[in-house]
C-alpha cells in the first residue's frame, strides 16, 4: 500500500489513475466533514467530490512533507464554506441513522440499541446547537479522529489553540447535552 506522499508523487509524474487510492482512503472522512457544513447527504457527496477534484488539480502545490488529509481538509472546508455562503442555509444536521456514526455493537440487545440510539440523537441535537467553530473542532477530533497537530494544520491555528478550543467546545457540548436531558 502506497503512502499518501508516494501517491501524490506518482500523480505528478503522470500516473493519474493512482489518485483513486487517495479518494478511496479519504472519501468517508470527507463526506462526514462536508455533511457538517452541507446538512444533507446529496450536497455532502457533491461537495466532497468537488474537493477531491480541486485537490487533484492543485497537487503540484502540495508539500509532500506534510499530511495529505490536513491539506485536503482545507480545500474541502473552503468548498463547503463557499457552498454555504451561496445557499445561505442553516438547516440542522439530519439525525437519520444513516448519517450518524454507528454507536451500537452487533451484540447489543434491543433495550441497549434503543438507549444508544436515543443517546446518539441527543448528542447530535446538542452538537447542532453549538457554534460552527465548536462543532467543527469536536467533529474533527472525536469523529474524524484527527490528532491535535492535524487539526492545527487543517485549521491553520497553533496546536495550543486547538487544545484550548476543544476544551471549551467540550464544556459547551456537555452543557447542551445536560440541557436536552432535563
Amino acid at each position: 500500500m502506497a503512502t499518501d506522499q508516494e501517491i501524490v508523487i506518482a500523480c505528478r509524474t503522470g500516473d493519474k489513475e493512482i489518485y483513486r487510492e487517495l479518494v478511496e482512503r479519504y472519501k468517508v472522512r470527507a463526506y462526514y466533514a462536508a455533511l457538517m457544513y452541507a446538512k444533507n447527504r446529496d450536497d455532502a457527496l457533491d461537495l466532497s467530490q468537488e474537493a477531491f477534484y480541486r485537490a487533484y488539480k492543485a497537487l503540484d502545490s502540495f508539500d509532500t512533507d506534510k499530511n495529505f488529509y490536513t491539506w485536503f481538509y482545507r480545500i474541502l472546508k473552503n468548498v463547503c464554506i463557499n457552498f454555504v455562503t451561496r445557499k445561505k442555509t442553516h438547516n440542522q444536521i439530519s439525525a437519520d441513522r444513516e448519517e450518524m456514526p454507528e454507536l451500537v455493537s452487533g451484540d447489543a440487545n434491543p433495550e441497549e440499541i434503543f438507549e444508544s440510539n436515543e443517546q446518539a440523537k441527543i448528542l447530535w441535537q446538542a452538537i447542532n446547537q453549538l457554534k460552527e467553530k465548536d462543532r467543527e473542532i469536536i467533529i474533527l477530533k472525536e469523529f474524524q479522529e484527527m490528532s491535535y497537530q492535524e487539526i492545527a494544520e487543517a485549521l491553520d491555528i497553533p496546536q495550543g489553540s486547538v487544545m484550548s478550543r476543544l476544551f471549551y467546545a467540550r464544556k459547551r457540548l456537555l452543557k447542551e447535552v445536560e440541557h436536552l436531558n432535563d
